[in-house]
């Protein structure tokens, strides 16, 4: 008889578990038979909905300008309705290239050194100022001609032009630093212009030179004879600084310095700045343009009277 000592702790019976409580594998379903969740639904507008382009039509009624055309429609509501439409530099910058009977031209270099290109095709033919030409095609042709009579002699107008006849390109400039704007003439109003702000002109653009009364002459800052534009088509001004232009309506006034007049379309009186003697020489500013329209205004952001004062002191200065 043998003995064997019990083990402690005594040794448990091991009970495999039963199928019901082993661990059951995880069978994802096919994609075919997966639910997924509803989608979220949209955002609320940040803004509300737009009006139609139509709607928008029916609501804003153009105003008409009095040079043709339609005033702009961004205005603020808090702006008086007799306050006058005055079109930038960046605005005016919609025409710096365009077409013409004859060519086509792009204005380059803008505000300060500005550029006039002209592309002239077979038979084209633009007129300038004498001495603006820059550089051209040896296909163009350039021809002079000289308009001599005693009031031009006595007053320093333009006795000749240039003319340029296509095919080729054609590059002009201005004297002065400055900028090149185009006006577009419709043959249905008429400016007037002062003798430096001429450059060029398409072949049906009249340029005629008038007396303009002694005393306009004497307070406007232009000479006794200024150039009547009339006609249909181009012509190119030039300015002394930027430019920015100035649309009346009937019977709205504005008041111009006299030494930034470029051109202008209605009528206007000489006056002086602040009404009165003792307020000019206060203000520093002497005789103004008062224009009334309705009509448009073109000045110019420098004054070339006030320049050549400034070098002659600064020239006495140095000496």
């Amino acid at each position: 008889m043998s003995y064997q000592p019990a083990e402690y702790p005594p040794q448990q019976p091991q009970y495999a578990p039963a199928a019901s409580q082993l661990p059951q594998p995880q069978y994802a379903p096919p994609a075919s038979q997966q639910q997924h969740p509803p989608p979220p639904p949209p955002p609320l507008p940040l803004h509300p909905p737009q009006q139609s382009q139509q709607q928008q039509q029916s609501q804003q009624k153009p105003q008409a300008s009095p040079l043709g055309g339609q005033q702009p429609q961004n205005q603020p509501q808090n702006q008086p309705q007799n306050q006058p439409q005055i079109q930038s530099q960046n605005q005016l910058r919609q025409s710096d290239s365009g077409t013409f009977p004859g060519g086509s031209y792009a204005v380059t270099h803008r505000d300060t050194n500005a550029v006039l290109g002209l592309d002239l095709q077979q038979g084209g033919v633009v007129r300038s100022k004498p001495g603006a030409m820059i550089h051209m095609s040896a296909t163009v042709q350039l021809t002079g001609k000289v308009k001599f009579s005693m009031r031009k002699l006595f007053t320093g107008g333009e006795m000749s032009e240039s003319t340029y006849l296509g095919p080729g390109r054609l590059a002009l400039g201005p004297t002065l630093f400055g900028d090149i704007i185009p006006l577009h003439l419709d043959g249905r109003h008429n400016w007037v212009i002062g003798r430096d702000a001429f450059l060029a002109c398409t072949a049906d653009v009249r340029k005629e030179s008038k007396a303009q009364g002694f005393s306009k002459s004497m307070f406007s800052g232009e000479d006794v004879f200024v150039y009547h534009i009339s006609g249909q088509g181009i012509i190119w001004l030039t300015s002394f600084g930027a430019v920015d232009r100035i649309d009346l309506q009937p019977g709205e006034q504005h008041i111009v310095d006299n030494g930034h007049l470029v051109a202008w379309s209605c009528d206007y009186r000489m006056e002086k700045a602040g009404g009165g003697t003792m307020n000019s020489i206060k203000t520093g500013e002497g005789l103004v343009c008062r224009f009334t329209g309705p009509g448009a205004v073109f000045v110019q952001t420098r004054n070339k009277d006030e320049f050549q004062s400034f070098i002659r002191a600064s020239a006495g200065a140095g000496g």
